[in-house]
């Protein structure tokens, strides 16, 4: 199964509450922090529920 490398490249500071959330979720903690998760419809629709706040590439295996 194909993997993405999701990186926090936004401050959590000015978001909502569920924003901060799902980022945490994500396990994303810092700026520029990184984290590899598979690619699936769950983290697809975390990641595009913060994409204003994150990065997304894609991992060849």
């Amino acid at each position: 199964m194909a993997k993405i490398k999701v990186t926090l490249v936004r401050s959590t500071i000015g978001a909502i509450p569920k924003h901060k959330k799902t980022v945490e979720a994500l396990g994303l903690r810092k700026i520029n922090s990184s984290n590899i998760h598979e690619d699936n419809t769950a983290i697809r629709g975390m990641v595009d529920q913060v994409r204003h706040l994150v990065k997304v590439e894609a991992i060849s295996e």
